[in-house]
């Protein structure tokens, strides 16, 4: 074997064990999404402590993925096509990092709740939202491991859906509202969480734009279709 293909294959190697990583980070964020989903529609406050907890370990997850990435880069120091498959690995990291920070705020928002009185509908529909928002990051990695730019531009399409679920839900939250009071603050947690959600669906189309990226060598020409917004709120931390 002559020195080029050496250094081709121990780089193959050495992307192999982050995307597995990234793999690995993808299955614990879309667990969180569905965990938190389950605990704000049953109010069950354990398991939405313990989707908290583990945000810890996919956070450690991105960064040995970085880490690992950096190494990457210094050892083998790749170029053109192999340089931008190693940045993707990082923003697609990066992105599931973000979505793991919202399906945490959701559980934080489901113990606050459990202590409100319920709002009719509220929580199934919001099950249904983040299920629809699950399945995108599913396929958006699916699409990443396949180099699959024709599914994940199916994703990107796929989240005008998501925005027009979170439109209805912010009308029927403000129904509640304007009809009673008493459902102002239960409604506006659950607002945050919409929007939230929305965010994850946002995410899961920027990984699938770094596929389109990695599979085209060119980002995509036309902007996503995105249902009309209603008024938007700060993204949480």
């Amino acid at each position: 074997m002559n020195r080029d293909k050496h250094i081709s294959s121990a780089f193959d190697r050495d992307l192999e064990t982050i995307q597995a990583l990234v793999v690995k980070m993808g299955g614990m964020v879309e667990a969180a999404i569905t965990d938190a989903a389950t605990a704000l529609d049953s109010r069950d406050e354990e398991l939405a402590e313990d989707v908290r907890r583990r945000d810890k370990s996919i956070d450690a997850l991105e960064m040995q993925i970085n880490e690992g990435a950096a190494r990457l880069i210094a050892l083998r120091a790749p170029t053109a096509t192999d340089l931008r498959m190693v940045l993707a690995v990082m923003k697609i990291a990066a992105s599931l990092e973000r979505v793991g920070d919202f399906a945490k705020n959701m559980a934080k928002r489901s113990n606050v709740l459990a202590q409100l009185p319920a709002i009719d509908g509220a929580g199934m529909a919001l099950r249904r939202m983040s299920h629809a928002v699950s399945k995108m990051l599913q396929d958006a990695l699916d699409s990443y491991i396949r180099r699959d730019a024709d599914l994940a531009e199916d994703v990107r399409q796929r989240d005008l859906e998501v925005d027009q679920m979170y439109n209805a839900l912010f009308r029927e939250f403000l129904t509640h509202m304007m009809e009673d009071p008493r459902n102002i603050t239960a409604c506006m947690h659950l607002h945050f969480i919409a929007k939230n959600v929305e965010r994850m669906g946002d995410h899961a189309t920027s990984i699938c734009e770094q596929v389109i990226y990695l599979v085209t060598g060119e980002l995509p020409d036309e902007a996503r279709p995105k249902a009309n917004s209603v008024p938007l709120i700060a993204d949480e931390a």
